[in-house]
């Protein structure tokens, strides 16, 4: 369950800060699009943003995905069942994904990196009215008709110069 609430912290992007929505997180709860996969994050979120990479509008069929990191001992599956596939990114990084054996709908992908976070396809939640991304990467790849407030959100052309930086922006958002 997702609770907003008044979040006084503030980052500082280009051209005036931001207050994104924050959040206490219980749980967030998703599924596949044919509702046979469930499943249950507990614990806090690492970071979310949107990609606008061309392996990311593949997969969700759209102009983007938007990325929830989580640790993957917080990714509980209440029910069916994952299989897997693995593909290479825009970047050349190979991704393991899970996905609904049934629908296909893809739930997450990760990588064989020790302590490897799951980056859970945040449009597989039940309710995604209250995220707020903290970021947009892969801005190159974004299709011509889509804008981007770039006074509100930092952009990064590709990847970001390192996976902290995505982490640290949300750590700024956050409640403390």
């Amino acid at each position: 369950m997702l609770t907003h609430q008044n979040n006084p912290a503030q980052m500082q992007a280009k051209g005036p800060s931001i207050k994104p929505l924050a959040y206490q997180v219980n749980s967030l709860v998703g599924g596949c699009q044919c509702g046979t996969l469930r499943y249950r994050i507990v614990g806090q979120p690492l970071t979310l943003y949107v990609c606008h990479c061309k392996d990311c509008q593949k997969q969700s069929s759209s102009a983007f995905g938007m990325s929830l990191w989580v640790n993957a001992k917080d990714f509980n599956l209440i029910s069916g069942e994952l299989s897997y596939y693995l593909t290479y990114g825009e970047s050349g990084t190979a991704k393991k994904c899970g996905y609904c054996n049934l629908c296909g709908s893809r739930i997450f992908h990760t990588s064989d990196q020790p302590n490897a976070v799951l980056s859970v396809k945040a449009g597989s939640l039940d309710d995604t009215s209250k995220l707020r991304p903290v970021a947009h990467i892969w801005t190159r790849s974004a299709q011509p008709w889509v804008v981007i407030d770039r006074q509100q959100y930092p952009c990064f052309e590709t990847e970001p110069p390192s996976d902290r930086l995505l982490t640290d922006l949300w750590q700024q958002v956050q409640p403390r």
